[in-house]
Parts: C-alpha cells; structure tokens; sequence
C-alpha cells in the first residue's frame, strides 16, 4: 500500500514514530497527483518543490527533538478562496488572477502551527457559488465532483491528501463529499475563523473539512477550532475535543430521527429507497420526525439571505467585471440587489427560531439522518448538482456531517447526512463514528 493511501491519523503515528518521514508522506502524495490529477484536475495551484520543502523542515524539527503537532507532517489542501502567503488565492474567477496574498488566513496559520504541509490550493468553483471549475468526480470523471469545494473533495477523494479544507454557504461541503465518496463536515457555524477566506454571506459562511473517516475530520476540526477575535461570529467558549469525544464512544446506544425535509420530493427513487432500507437497518433505534409547517420556508429565506449579501460582498467585482462572471452569479447579484431590508431582516431572524426549534428533535435524538444531496453525481459537468438537501441545516446553523455509507447508480457513492444539534458537533461526530462502525459490523458479519 502507498503512503498516499494511510489515514491522517496513520500518518501522524508513522511521522512520529519515524516509521517514515514527511518527506516520503509527501513523496507518496506527489506521486498520486502525477498519477490522478490528469484526469481529475483537482489543484489551482500546486508547488511540489514548495511541499517538500515544507516537508524536510518537519522532518528537521523531528530530529532535534522539537515539539510535534497534532497534524505534524501531514499534507492538507487548501480551497482557493481560502488566503494563503505561499501561493496565489485566486477565488475561482479571472478577476483575481493572480492575486497574492500578503498574509494566510486563520486556519492556515493554525495548521502550519500543528505541523502539516499545506500541500496546495484546491480547484473552487466562481467565487464559490455555482459556476463549475474544471475538476471531475474521481469515481466516474464524466460525472460532476459537485461545489463549490469540489477540488477539495475530489483531492482527498482520489487519495492525493488525506484532509482538506473546504466551504459551505450551501451545500459546499457535504454535497462534493457525498458525491466524491468522502467524510464532509460542516461544523456549527462560528465555530472555525473564517478571517482570510472570501466573504460571501456573513449568515451563512462556514469553514469546513473533508477527510477518508469521522476520526479524521474530528483531527482536523480540533487543530481549527480556535477561538479568534477576527471573525465576528466567535465566542469564547471550551474547545469541542472532538476526537477525545468519539474515541470514548457513546455512553448508549444512538438514536436516529429520520427527517425527509420539505424537499423530499426532490430526491430521486433510489436515494427514497435507499434510506428507506437504512431507517429499516435501524429499526428500533431510528424513528421518522416531520418538522413543523414553518420549516417549509426555510430554503426560500437562505437564498434570500445569502442573494442579498452577494450583492453586498460581491459588489466590487460585478461593478468593474460584470461580463467576466457567469449569468448565474450576475442574475444572483442581481435578484440580491433587488431585495427588500425587510425581507432580509426576516430572513436572518427566522434562523434562529427554527434552530431552536431543532432543538426538542435533539432532546430525544443524537442525530437527524437524512440524505447529502438528491442522489449520486449528476452526469455531466456543467452543473454542480443541487445542494438543496443542505440548505436548511446550513440556514439553521447546525453541524452536518457526509458520510460515504451507501452506493447507488454506477458504483458512485451516495451520501448519508447527520446534523446535530448547535454547538454540539463532539456529540454529532461520535454519532456518526458509531455508525459506521455499526454498518461495517453488520456487512463484515
């Protein structure tokens, strides 16, 4: 097996023990790249000189007996709407060609400190809405990787890193993850920086991960989740010490409310069928919830929300390069530009009410499972597929997490969707490891 295949937790430990060095972890990766990356495109910028040389000084820091950080020589992408010193931040758009930033963003910072090797910048797609960028699905490269975090997704997905970073705004994170076959996590919303990462709806913005399982997302989560004054949206609050938490297990059994949400009807007869097996895998452990009539509004009043503030953060580039964006972000812009202060001050307070509203589900159950996205990856590249399915927890401000658990048409993956409660991503991610483990128990026996 290559080391381009081990988990990030197999690579720390093999780091660390000096079974091999960040060196040949790194070596191992560029070679999946050179090998892959033809045909997936999953990189806007990738330096391999730069990404070993990174390397050798984690190796450097190892032999003089210096301190490892948690995620000390791992190779990580990083989404190119996310600042980073070393290499271009480009946003997806020939209006930033070019652009260099003079500083990293907050979790870059963060992840150098823990040690990893930023191993590159990831394919995003327009200023991270929905105009694709070039990268294909892993799984099928006639199939689309999904966005807007698409090159992360696909990166991780066809073993070229084992972790990335990535965004949700909609459905950034969790659709390309269940499309590409990977773990996604959105965490709750305020609970990683977003300083240095492109500002598209101040609401709605999430910083998010991608790994091959639950344990390394929660690796991941924990080295960002860092409280910093420069995102408006932090508290001060206790570390979330994710990986501590899914490690112990649950202290009882999990219990699943299967929610179809008001767009149910959107997915397709596969993906009603397949969860129907999984609730009946569950049996007793999973009961189905409907949400109340208010939660019928909730995918209307996000694109309210995030329509109005691109036309507020985006406005410098639709007023010096309008005709170098796509019809759809201008007609997006546009619609935003055109919104009501009344109707958007509605939008944002509703969040909260049905949020809390979340809350008695969670009072019952651990975790609310119900599908990533309408069905596997489209066919096609010139669209992203719908991100419908992570509307309402993305509005709501909740954690989700993706996981690769179910297949459908074609062999691509279809993903499983859990979201927890707000704030408690710790209890959502050792729901989501149990199970897992719990669907692996069951196709080993």
């Amino acid at each position: 097996m290559s080391l381009a295949d081990l988990d990030a937790d197999e690579a720390v430990a093999g780091v660390a023990s000096g079974e091999f060095s960040a060196v040949d972890l790194v070596e191992a990766c560029l070679g999946r790249v050179a090998e892959r990356d033809g045909d997936i495109e999953a990189w806007a910028h990738l330096d391999p000189d730069f990404a070993i040389e990174q390397a050798r000084e984690r190796d450097a820091s190892r032999a003089t007996g210096q301190a490892l950080g948690p995620l000390h020589g791992v190779p990580v992408g990083i989404k190119d709407i996310i600042d980073t010193r070393d290499a271009p931040t480009e946003n997806g758009t020939v209006l930033d060609s070019g652009r260099r930033p003079s500083a990293d963003a907050r979790v870059v910072t963060l992840l150098k400190e823990a040690g990893a090797v930023i191993m590159g910048k990831t394919v995003t797609t327009e200023l991270a809405v929905y105009e694709p960028g070039r990268t294909r699905n892993p799984h099928n490269r006639n199939h689309t990787p999904g966005g807007s975090s698409s090159g992360a997704a696909a990166a991780v997905s066809a073993g070229m890193v084992p972790l990335a970073v990535g965004t949700q705004t909609n459905g950034s994170v969790i659709r390309p993850a269940a499309y590409c076959g990977v773990v996604g996590l959105k965490p709750t919303h305020g609970r990683i920086s977003r300083r240095g990462v492109l500002a598209q709806s101040r609401p709605l913005d999430t910083v998010g991960v991608m790994a091959r399982t639950v344990k390394d997302a929660a690796l991941i989560a924990d080295v960002l989740a860092v409280y910093d004054d420069g995102d408006p949206d932090m508290i001060v609050r206790a570390r979330p010490r994710l990986a501590e938490t899914i490690a112990a297990g649950p202290p009882l059994p999990s219990a699943f409310a299967f929610v179809r949400t008001p767009v149910w009807d959107e997915a397709d007869e596969e993906t009603h069928a397949a969860f129907g097996e999984l609730a009946e895998f569950l049996g007793e452990a999973c009961d189905e919830v409907p949400l109340p009539e208010p939660f019928d509004h909730a995918v209307g009043w996000h694109r309210t929300v995030m329509c109005a503030d691109q036309a507020k953060s985006f406005a410098g580039y639709y007023e010096r390069g309008k005709e170098d964006l796509s019809e759809i972000l201008r007609d997006m812009i546009e619609e935003g530009q055109r919104t009501l202060a009344v109707d958007y001050n509605r939008a944002v307070e509703w969040r909260d009410v049905l949020s809390s509203g979340l809350d008695k589900i969670f009072d019952r159950y651990d975790a609310i499972i119900t599908p990533a996205a309408t069905g596997v990856a489209p066919a096609g590249l010139d669209s992203t597929g719908s991100p419908v399915f992570c509307t309402l927890w993305t509005y709501c401000g909740v954690p989700a997490v993706s996981l690769p658990l179910l297949e459908g048409s074609k062999g691509l993956p279809l993903g499983v969707q859990l979201v927890g409660r707000r704030g408690d991503d710790a209890r959502l991610l050792r729901t989501a490891r149990r199970l897992v483990d719990r669907i692996a128990e069951e196709a080993d026996g």
